[in-house]
């Protein structure tokens, strides 16, 4: 199977050596996310904020790929703080109301840019 590299400007540009996310036959795995604007690459202010983007770049990607949040399978959410699992629950369940995906998540001692939360995802196209 081909390893298709994808690349979108509508959401943040990788700050290291890897990809948005790679497709490989009808699988899509996302890079993960952080809570950074497309344009400026910074950091939204807050774990709401910073949810809600990384979620809305996850977003970007799959669009440009012609899916959407029903299509995501597994997330992995990395958090700065478990104190805000609710507050990121809150902020998730809005975007995966109806049959959300399988998830983890894990409490870590640093993300790049000293984020609050991370988001990746793998995604399947319907046959």
């Amino acid at each position: 199977m081909e390893k298709v590299i994808v690349s979108t400007e509508l959401a943040p540009k990788a700050i290291g050596p890897y990809s948005q996310a790679i497709r490989v036959g009808n699988l899509v795995f996302l890079s993960g996310q952080l809570g950074a604007d497309p344009q400026s690459g910074d950091l939204k202010e807050g774990i709401v904020a910073q949810t809600q983007q990384s979620l809305d770049n996850i977003g970007a990607i799959l669009t440009s790929l012609g899916l959407n949040y029903s299509h995501v399978v597994k997330t992995t959410v990395f958090v700065k703080d478990l104190d805000d699992f609710a507050t990121v629950n809150e902020v998730y369940g809005s975007i995966f109301k109806d049959a959300a995906p399988a998830r983890s998540c894990v409490e870590v001692s640093r993300l790049p840019k000293r984020a609050l939360v991370e988001i990746e995802c793998i995604a399947i196209y319907p046959e």
